[in-house]
C-alpha cells in the first residue's frame, strides 16, 4: 500500500514554469512505475508523463514532449514533473499514480490510467494566456 500527495500546483503565465512533485508513503517507490495524468473541466482524464522502476525510460504525451520532464528519486520518494513552456491548454488537475503490476505488460502497452493502481487527490494547475 502507498499513499501519494502532490503538491507545486498553481497558478502561471503562459510561457512559465511549474515543478510538480509526488510524495510517496508507507511503502518504497522503487516497488513502483509512476505516471503523470491530468484532467480538464469536461474532459477524460489522459496520460501525460510516465517512468519505469529505475528511472531510466520516460514516456510522454504528444502534448507535452519537449516540454515535460518526468524524474523520480527513489531515495527520497519522489516523483517530480518538470513543466516549461505553459500553454493555457495545459490547465488541468493534475495526478501522480503507481503502477504495482507485471513489468512487461507495462513495457508493452504503454501508459492509460486504467493501468495505474494508487492515485493521488490532485493538484490543480492554471495557466494564464
Amino acid at each position: 500500500q502507498v499513499q501519494l500527495v502532490e503538491s507545486g500546483g498553481g497558478l502561471v503565465q503562459a510561457g512559465g514554469s511549474l515543478r510538480l512533485s509526488c510524495a510517496a508513503s508507507g511503502s518504497t517507490l522503487g516497488s513502483y512505475a509512476m505516471g503523470w495524468f491530468r484532467q480538464a473541466p469536461g474532459k477524460e482524464r489522459e496520460f501525460v508523463a510516465a517512468i519505469n522502476w529505475s528511472g531510466d525510460s520516460t514516456y510522454y504525451a504528444d502534448s507535452v514532449k519537449g516540454r515535460f520532464t518526468i524524474s523520480r528519486n527513489n531515495a527520497e520518494n519522489t516523483v517530480y514533473l518538470q513543466m516549461n513552456s505553459l500553454k493555457p491548454e495545459d490547465t488541468a488537475v493534475y495526478y501522480c499514480a503507481a503502477y504495482v503490476g507485471y513489468r512487461s505488460r507495462w513495457y508493452s502497452r504503454g501508459s492509460g490510467p486504467n493501468s495505474y493502481d494508487y492515485w493521488g487527490q490532485g493538484t490543480q494547475v492554471t495557466v494564464s494566456s
